[in-house]
């Protein structure tokens, strides 16, 4: 069965968030809170550990997967970011959305999208995945834990064990998450274009 990591949401016990990091650097898929919701992420660089992530969440390569990263020049090491883009991004994180951008050559040309060349990035509020992610020492691909055939994301970390405890490794446990998509921009274009409105407030980006 899936490990159970138990943490505060606000004052994690890293040891057993170190723990947590091990799994992932051996290529196991872990279920995270985030500032919208539950997440099943896994380690950049494993082909095998992303290609299990889609399999789980019954997704294919055209559906985008996001990079969670920690701060803003992880985010541009892994995106091509101009002065503007970089401005609205600040302005708005970390926060609840998403951001597609061109993705640079140090993400790995199967996990953009195939026909675009983009790619999703996050910088999470919440103080758990912070501390993950600063543990990871890097970003960790991710994508929104809505089981096969459902709408809305599971929120229960008992039920997320129970329901896929021969596929994940371990489900980190901070209490439930907000329950609200992200909200997502395009911003490949001359101007931001709001794909989907979440969580994240409009007015943060300078949109109506």
């Amino acid at each position: 069965m899936a490990q159970l990591f138990e943490v505060h949401p606000d004052n994690p016990h890293i040891r057993l968030l170190k723990q947590a990091v091990a799994l992932l650097k051996k290529g196991d898929i872990l279920a995270v809170p985030t500032d919208s919701s539950y997440a099943l992420v896994c380690h950049l660089d494993d082909k095998a550990a992303a290609d299990k992530l889609r399999r789980i969440r019954g997704v294919d390569d055209k559906h985008h997967l996001t990079l969670l990263c920690r701060d803003l020049s992880e985010l541009a090491n892994y995106a091509k970011v101009d002065n503007q883009q970089f401005r609205l991004i600040k302005s708005a994180t970390p926060g609840p959305y998403t951001f597609i951008l061109e993705a640079s050559k140090e993400v790995p040309r199967r996990l953009s999208h195939p026909a675009r060349k983009t790619i999703g990035l996050r910088l999470p509020d919440h103080k758990v995945l912070q501390a993950l992610l600063a543990l990871h020492s890097g970003p960790l691909l991710a994508t929104t834990l809505i089981a096969v055939g459902e709408t809305e994301p599971l929120n229960d970390a008992q039920e997320i064990r129970e329901r896929y405890e021969h596929q994940v490794a371990a489900v980190i446990d901070a209490g439930a998450c907000a329950l609200q998509a992200t909200t997502v921009v395009d911003l490949t274009g001359g101007e931001p274009v709001l794909i989907r409105q979440g969580r994240g407030a409009l007015a943060a980006l300078g949109l109506n």
